[in-house]
């Protein structure tokens, strides 16, 4: 299987309707596009992803309530009193790039689903869910995330279904490997910083995402996104009315032995107003054992990387993230540089 690249300057828009459709050339030809995306960029938009528009409205309704209470309520529900480092993320607790950042300008609020009953069928929980912790304060708070995660589990489907044709392989490949899969959402609160620009002081500084993939929710009103292409140099992906953007994490670049790129990016808000953005990571289940697929592995191209279990390879990352930000995670790449505009 060809993992040849090209160059990009900007992250290629999918329409995702056929995914939901019986037509199997439409899907076909739906994973076309996104194998060519997953190569080339590791980014791509996707519309007509069926998540209904009232409840990503509420939930970007939640965050300046959320994050608008003060300080000392909300480390009351801090990740470190949680089993799982579920609960609320303090300014500057994590630090994304710790070769050259300081610690990232932002706080979050992180929760996985739980078991959840939908149109009669049963959606397994997140193995993490006994360490959520919700504001009880917030009155609707947790059911409108409820709502979320199960739009995002059906959207998954969808995603896994496509990487699956976009691999060769069955359309159900991935099914049973994510029946009950690692889901991690995540509101977060940017708010804006002066310029000049100051790598060591970014909402979120560069990096790669742990699980099989993220699907993200930008605030309509600001650009701050920025991926990096393979020249190294930052490309924005701006926010598209409608449109969720999806980028391929560690795991799914392990699976595919790195013929589906898990790409650098970071967030730089300079817009003069808060962001709020809504990131959906999503991994397998976590007994699900990651190793390179046999379509990715040629004697020119052997296996890269040791076969993992998908929930010990997350949650050592985000253990460390908590206790260790000011290195590199052991088991994580590093390219030789990821400062602005090197590569």
């Amino acid at each position: 299987m060809s993992d040849h690249r090209v160059d990009f300057n900007s992250v290629p828009l999918i329409d995702f309707a056929a995914m939901s459709s019986a037509d199997a050339l439409a899907r076909a030809r739906v994973a076309a596009e996104v194998r060519d995306a997953c190569v080339n960029v590791g980014f791509f938009y996707v519309s007509n992803h069926g998540v209904p528009q009232d409840l990503i409205a509420a939930m970007f309704g939640e965050a300046p309530r959320l994050f608008g209470l003060p300080l000392e309520r909300k480390m009351a529900w801090h990740v470190k009193n949680s089993s799982h480092f579920l609960g609320y993320v303090a300014m500057r607790d994590e630090n994304a790039n710790p070769l050259v950042g300081k610690g990232d300008l932002h706080e979050a609020f992180d929760f996985v689903p739980d078991d959840t009953r939908f149109d009669g069928e049963l959606l397994p929980g997140d193995f993490r869910r006994a360490g959520n912790l919700w504001p009880q304060e917030l009155p609707g708070f947790k059911e409108v995330m409820t709502q979320y995660g199960i739009a995002m589990r059906l959207l998954a489907r969808k995603l896994f279904a496509a990487f699956a044709l976009a691999l060769d392989l069955p359309e159900d490949h991935f099914a049973t490997l994510s029946s009950a899969p690692m889901a991690l959402i995540r509101l977060l609160h940017y708010p804006s910083v002066a310029g000049p620009f100051d790598e060591t002081s970014l909402g979120t500084g560069a990096h790669t995402d742990h699980e099989c993939f993220t699907i993200l929710c930008q605030d309509e009103r600001i650009q701050a996104l920025q991926v990096r292409n393979h020249r190294g140099e930052w490309i924005d992906a701006p926010p598209i009315p409608g449109t969720f953007v999806v980028n391929i994490g560690d795991l799914m670049a392990r699976w595919t032995n790195d013929i589906f790129a898990s790409t650098y990016h970071r967030v730089a808000n300079f817009s003069g107003r808060a962001r709020y953005s809504l990131p959906c990571f999503i991994g397998a289940n976590p007994n699900a054992l990651i190793e390179a697929l046999p379509s990715c592995v040629t004697p020119q191209r052997p296996a890269k990387y040791p076969p993992v279990l998908a929930g010990e390879y997350v949650s050592s990352n985000i253990y460390h993230q908590f206790h260790d930000n000011q290195t590199p995670h052991p088991l994580k790449n590093q390219p030789p540089e990821i400062r602005s505009g090197n590569s």
